[in-house]
Formats: structure tokens, C-alpha cells, sequence
């Protein structure tokens, strides 16, 4: 193997808890210094790609400035998703005053953890939900060392992919159909991870351990992930089975409505959640003319405020989507598929095609045996584990967080969870102690959510919500609980590592003055 070399910094450049980005030929390199000593990693996400450099390091820990995906900058190893890859290493060496970088001539710009194999064992491992937290749980299963059988259980025809893009760059017919899955079909035979497709479980017996499929078939487990994420709401008016109106929830869903509107002038959204305003930007961006429909007066104003719905709504309607707000669907009309949604006010929306987005419960009925929370989520202990050999992860997991039972449905929180319930059926016994971090792109403009909050006290603001730069803290009980950002991504992601160690500062600290939250990161 040949190899490429070069001086890529002095000495003094860094200081102990700093990094940068450096080159060696045409490979981009995060330099760091972590106790007194040089480490050189890939210098880009293998999630995204983002640029690491512009993240936040704490101790050996680096996280991503996009989409919080963790890594540790000593080794490269993958701490926390999202992305399932490490990072290549490379030899650092000190020559005079010159830090000197060598690696190979054809370097990967990723590495696939080291996986075990199945062996002769009789144990069985189910996943149930073909995910992304099944896949999470299959990999962390391996790669502990469980040399038993795994079986997923999916009732897609799809292997588990990247299901934020459904609503985002893949609606818009931006991302190819091979960006979606998270790993491909090679990867699952290669390690000997059976995935079941298009198999329907009627019910999940945690007594019994046992499975029954809605073609009649069984199946018994020793060890059980329940992990099958949310069910969509849909309305219960006179039309909503007519052709052209739509739930989205799957990948199958994304192409079909993508296809649809490309031959569709006029759509309206019912609800203006996540999915919601994130589709309006998306069908918008297919030459749509879009119009939302919700009973909010302020879309996502419980959540995150009045100020942040408000520059949310306006983003939207600066781009040319319209809203009728603090309305509600009486009906959809057509022959045999929608022309019009006819408001509770009487207004009358043409409609060629109509998509619902208000909201999803999780998909638990044909569980039995568990202790349920009244929304049907599945309760949990800090270990993930419903009953002994039964756990629960990602929209379904109803866990403690914050000394307070929670129920979260973001993406990365079930990318968390399905990895630590691998884990932990793998016999490690570690408690899941995660902050959850959230992102939405609401007409291009990324919104980054970290830490968890039902309700709040007040806001904190640090910079002007009007120029599109700023930090909401949201306060309850005297701490910060939750934070917003926009065009403030490295201090987010200094947030939720300090939020990780329990290290941030007071409300009244912050209120003070300006933060400087990489100083804090140091201290």
C-alpha cells in the first residue's frame, strides 16, 4: 500500500480541547488535540458530510454540526447516530515544530464497525419494525458480539432507509432512490441478519414470546425489540377515501405522492405539523401551488412559541404558500378523486391532490403482555426493557427522561434507542441517558432542536428571530430544558454536549450576557 504525508499544522496552533481542518492531498483531516497529544481523523460526517471542524469537540468527543451524529476524535470510532460508520484514523507524528499527517494514498472517507457473525447458538433475537431503530439494534447487536440468530421484521417491501428525506429532498425528487436505504442488501447477509419483508404481525405475545403473522404463521423469540414507530392520523370526514389523498409516512408514500403532483397544480395540507409544512416546501418545490390547512392560529406555537411559529409561517408565505389557519376540514369533494376541500368556514379549496399531516400514534395494538400508556405507547425502564426480554424503542417507548416518563418521535431519539436496545439484549445493562436532538428544513432554513420540553416557563432569546440568527432557551423549574437555534450550529451542538454532561450554565447566566459556549465546552 503507498502512502501520502504532510506538515499540516505547527505545534502551537492548537491548544488542548481544539481542533481544525487540514488537508493531505486532496482528503480533508480533523486535527485535534486532546490531552496534550495530536489525533487525526476523516474530517467529514458520515452521515451528510458535514465538515466536523465546524462542530463542537468536549473531551475526545466531537459532535456534528447538521445532524448531531458523535464520534471520538481519538480513535474515530461512531458514538452516536445518526450515520453508522466511524471515521478513518490516521498516524499522526511530530517532527521539529511540525505536526506531520500520513495516511493511505486511496483513503475511505468511512469505516463499518467490525461485526460479528452467527454462530452455533439457539438464541433468537427478533426486531419487530424494519426502521431505523431495527437496523440500529441489529448492528449494535453484532457488534457487542451476539452470535445468535436475528430476524427483522418489516411489513415494507423497502430495507430500513432514511425516512426524513420522505418529506424532504426525496419528495422534491432531489435524492436518488440509492440514497435512501441506510445499508444495503449486502450488509444484512454479510452479517447474517435476516430481514423479513412484507410479513404483517397480528400479535406479539411477551409471555409466551411467541408471534403470530396475519398469514397464519408463528414464530418464537428468546429476546424481542419492539420498535414498529407511529401509525398515521387521518380524518374522519365525508371524502378522505377518494383517489389522491394521501398520508405520509413511508418511502412507498413519498414516490407516490411525488409522482402525482408532478401532473397537480393546486394541493392542500391538512395540519401543519412537521411533516406538513415540511411537504408545503417540498410539493411547493415541484411547481405546486399549496395551501395549509390547520386549527392552529400559529403553526408549531405551543411547541416552540409564538415568535418562532410566526418566522416559520412567514418563511412559507414569503415563498408563495398560503394558509388557512384556525380552520377545519368539513369535506373533501370529487367523483372518484379529490377537486376541493370545503373548509368548516365555508371556504372551498381546489384540490387535486390533498395530503393529511396531523400527526401519527404509535403502532402498538397487536402487542400483548406490556404495560401500555394511555396513548398506546409501550412503558419502559431506563434499560429500554418492557417486561424481561421484551424491550421498546424509538416512537412506540414510552421512557424516563428528566425524572419524567416521555414519549419523543424524532428520528435520531430512534436511532438512540434502537442502538442502546441492541446493546443491552446483547447483555451490556447500560441505562439510556441521551439528550434528544431534533432537525427540521422549513423552506431551506434548518432548525435545530436539542433537549426535550412539554411545556416551558419562558423563553430565553439570544439574537434577533427576525434575521433568521438566533437561540431560543426554553425554560422550566429554574434550567434550561430545550434549546432552539437557526444559523447558530456549532453552539448547538456545544449545547447538547454540555446538556450530555449535565454542565449547563443557569438561565440567569445566560440571560446575563452573550454565551460563549465553546469557551464553556474548555472549562
Amino acid at each position: 500500500m503507498s502512502y501520502q504525508e504532510a506538515a499540516v499544522a505547527h505545534i502551537n496552533d492548537l491548544n488542548d480541547g481544539e481542533m481544525k481542518q487540514v488537508s493531505v492531498g486532496d482528503t480533508d483531516i480533523l486535527l485535534s488535540k486532546v490531552n496534550g497529544n495530536f489525533y487525526a481523523v476523516h474530517g467529514h460526517c458520515t452521515h451528510y458530510g458535514a465538515p466536523l471542524a465546524k462542530g463542537a469537540l468536549h473531551g475526545n468527543r466531537v459532535t456534528c454540526p447538521w445532524h448531531h451524529a458523535c464520534f471520538d476524535v481519538t480513535t474515530g470510532q461512531h458514538l452516536d447516530p445518526p450515520g453508522m460508520d466511524s471515521l478513518p484514523q490516521y498516524e499522526v507524528y511530530i517532527q521539529g515544530d511540525q505536526v506531520y499527517v500520513r495516511l493511505p494514498e486511496e483513503a475511505a472517507e468511512s469505516e463499518t464497525p467490525r461485526l460479528s457473525k452467527q454462530q452455533n447458538t439457539d438464541r433468537t433475537i427478533v426486531i419487530v419494525g424494519g426502521g431505523t431503530a431495527g437496523v440500529y439494534a441489529a448492528q449494535a447487536l453484532r457488534m457487542e458480539g451476539f452470535t445468535g440468530k436475528i430476524i427483522m421484521i418489516t411489513q415494507e417491501d423497502d430495507l430500513p432507509y432514511d425516512r426524513p428525506n420522505c418529506s424532504k429532498d426525496y419528495l422534491q425528487d432531489k435524492a436518488p432512490a440509492e440514497w435512501m436505504p441506510l445499508r444495503d442488501e449486502s450488509f444484512y447477509q454479510d452479517h447474517d441478519i435476516e430481514v423479513w419483508r412484507q410479513k404483517v404481525v397480528d400479535r406479539l405475545d411477551a409471555r409466551q414470546k411467541t408471534i403470530s403473522f396475519k398469514d397464519g404463521s408463528t414464530l418464537s423469540f428468546d429476546t424481542a425489540l419492539i420498535c414498529t414507530g407511529g401509525k398515521v392520523k387521518t380524518l374522519s370526514v365525508p371524502g378522505v377515501t377518494l383517489k389522491n389523498v394521501f398520508t405520509l409516512r413511508s418511502l412507498k408514500d413519498s414516490s407516490t405522492i411525488r409522482e402525482v403532483a408532478k401532473g397537480i397544480k393546486k394541493v392542500v395540507i391538512v395540519g401543519s405539523s412537521f411533516i406538513g409544512m415540511e411537504s408545503a416546501w417540498s410539493l411547493q418545490k415541484l411547481g405546486c401551488e399549496v395551501t395549509v390547512v390547520s386549527p392552529e392560529s400559529i403553526p408549531f406555537a405551543k411547541v416552540w412559541g409564538e415568535r418562532v411559529g410566526t418566522l416559520i409561517r412567514q418563511l412559507h408565505e414569503k415563498n408563495g404558500v398560503k394558509f388557512q389557519m384556525e380552520s377545519k376540514v368539513e369535506k373533501i369533494e370529487g367523483d372518484t378523486k379529490a377537486e376541493r376541500v370545503i373548509l368548516d368556514n365555508g371556504n372551498a379549496l381546489p384540490a387535486g391532490l390533498v395530503l393529511i399531516g396531523i400527526g401519527v400514534e404509535p403502532a402498538t395494538g397487536f402487542v400483548e403482555g406490556v404495560e401500555q400508556a394511555k396513548d398506546g405507547g409501550i412503558k419502559v425502564d431506563a434499560y429500554l426493557q418492557a417486561v424481561p426480554e421484551v424491550y421498546a424503542a424509538g416512537d412506540v417507548a414510552q421512557f424516563p427522561y428528566d425524572g419524567h416518563p416521555v414519549r419523543i418521535e424524532h428520528w435520531r431519539v430512534a436511532c438512540q434507542q434502537g442502538r442502546w436496545a441492541g446493546k443491552n439484549m446483547a447483555g451490556k445493562e447500560e441505562p439510556f441517558e441521551k439528550v434528544p436532538f431534533f432537525w427540521t428544513a422549513q423552506q431551506g432554513v434548518n432548525i435545530r432542536y436539542v433537549g426535550h420540553v412539554k411545556d416551558y416557563d419562558r423563553i430565553i432569546y439570544d439574537g434577533k428571530v427576525e434575521e433568521q440568527k438566533f437561540i431560543a432557551y426554553y425554560i422550566k423549574d429554574g434550567a434550561i430544558k430545550a434549546a432552539l437555534g437557526i444559523n447558530r450550529d456549532t453552539e448547538m451542538a456545544a449545547i447538547e454536549a454540555l446538556m450530555l454532561d449535565k454542565q449547563l450554565p443557569s438561565p440567569d447566566e445566560v440571560e446575563a450576557s452573550k454565551m460563549d459556549w465553546l469557551a464553556k465546552l474548555k472549562e
